[in-house]
């Protein structure tokens, strides 16, 4: 049985009542209200009342004439990562007929969905990698309108930096508006003539998250994310100091952001808690990390592999590093059932999959990776089914499905099966 050396302390990801009311509240005053309510709040909220909500052509332009060009080569570096893996995902999924006896043709089709909302994050950091993980996965999939929409930073709007992400991945309309009342405004369909949306992805705040669920049903949504999350497996042939920087670089995110390691042997597990401490006394966002850590960090000693994986399992979390000796590496990826992204051997990082190696970076937290994997371009597209039948297909289905629906008590359906099996001389005729 394993034991803790720092015991979990999963921070509360679940909403209060009082903020489950408030934002119900607006969302109901921004649905009355119109584009006159999405104004006030982002005047009251975010001191921001432009002309339009909409960014221009000059907008990007002076954006993209300020940004140096090492920095726009290093986001369509991995602008090409992401999409080029997302082209290589979408060609996975297949469209499908199958002839299932004489005359039953049966299929499906992926359809992309026709709009999608996109919400870039900006509060803390200016999020440019949000952009490649929604927009142009998004547009990759065949979604004909995707509208991002990022929080303005003041009188100055949305991060230069962030709008050429944003516009340079894809986005059809690039909207400045924060929080509750930017995603109310793209799924009511608010923003200056652009159609309501069907579908709004990506990650926020508190306020942002019981937004989206309050408003799953009207639109679809990909996931409900908590607080981030990093789990590092790690035996005796780690670094130690590279498993503690790992943590702390994902614990930057905020303080709720829990950080847990399952060392294989105490003396593994000890060496890295003394390389945290280390670590934090210089670590450049030690404020932000060392209170996570503190607050929501966890080390567990396992006693071999098959507890180690047993431990990750049961902790399903969003990101899961495996530094462990390379010759265990493919075990690990064949066993281990239950993580957002997985991330074997030390090479391998965190960072990369956040910031653009190619793979999504919305991921499932607070173990929702127990029944559902990220983001990906399959999430843009609905597979669609479809049937085709000749009479001969009717007279080989027809008997079975009147006889089932009459046993159902559904005389109307039996009656449809019914009449088709007489028009086509069967059985009844």
């Amino acid at each position: 049985m394993a034991t803790y050396l720092k015991d979990p302390n999963p921070p509360t990801t679940e909403a209060t009542q009082e903020l489950r009311d408030r934002v119900s509240a607006m969302l109901l005053e921004i649905e009355r209200g119109g584009i006159d309510a999405v104004r006030r709040y982002s005047r009251d909220l975010d001191a921001w009342d432009p002309e339009s909500f909409v960014s221009t052509a000059a907008d990007v332009a002076r954006v993209e004439a300020s940004l140096d060009d090492s920095l726009k080569e290093h986001i369509a570096f991995a602008q090409g990562q992401v999409r080029a893996f997302a082209e290589a995902q979408r060609g996975t999924l297949s469209d499908l007929e199958v002839e299932l006896g004489d005359g039953v043709v049966l299929g499906h089709k992926n359809i992309p969905v026709g709009a999608v909302g996109a919400y870039i994050p900006g509060g803390r950091y200016p999020m440019l990698a949000s952009s490649f993980m929604t927009i142009l996965v998004a547009k990759t999939a065949g979604v004909e309108q995707v509208v991002g929409c990022a929080p303005p930073q003041r009188e100055k709007g949305i991060h230069p930096a962030m709008l050429y992400a944003m516009h340079t991945s894809g986005a059809d309309a690039v909207v400045c508006l924060g929080g509750v009342q930017a995603l109310a405004a793209m799924a009511f369909g608010l923003i200056d003539g652009l159609a309501p949306v069907d579908m709004l992805v990506g990650a926020g705040n508190a306020y942002v998250a019981e937004a989206k669920r309050q408003l799953f049903g009207r639109v679809g949504i990909d996931l409900l994310a908590g607080p981030t999350e990093v789990l590092v497996v790690a035996d005796e042939s780690a670094d130690p100091r590279l498993v503690a920087a790992d943590l702390l670089g994902q614990a930057e995110h905020g303080p709720t952001s829990p950080a847990g390691v399952i060392a294989i042997g105490e003396d593994t597990a000890r060496a890295v808690m003394d390389q945290i401490d280390d670590l934090l006394t210089t670590f450049p966002t030690a404020e932000v990390a060392g209170e996570a850590w503190r607050n929501h960090g966890w080390v567990a000693v396992a006693a071999d592999d098959d507890e180690a994986i047993a431990l990750a399992d049961e902790a399903a979390n969003e990101h899961l590093e495996i530094h462990v000796a390379e010759e265990k590496l493919d075990s690990y990826l064949e066993r281990l059932r239950n993580y957002g992204s997985l991330f074997l051997g030390e090479q391998a990082t965190v960072a990369y999959g956040d910031k653009g190696i190619g793979t999504n970076h919305v991921l499932p937290t607070s173990r929702a990776a127990r029944y559902t994997g990220g983001l990906w371009v399959g999430k843009f597209l609905k597979t669609c089914t479809y049937q085709r039948l000749s009479p001969a297909g009717t007279r080989l289905v027809a008997p079975a499905i009147e006889a089932i629906a009459l046993a159902e008590n559904f005389e109307g359906h039996a009656l449809t099966a019914t009449m088709r099996l007489e028009r086509t001389g069967g059985a009844g005729a």
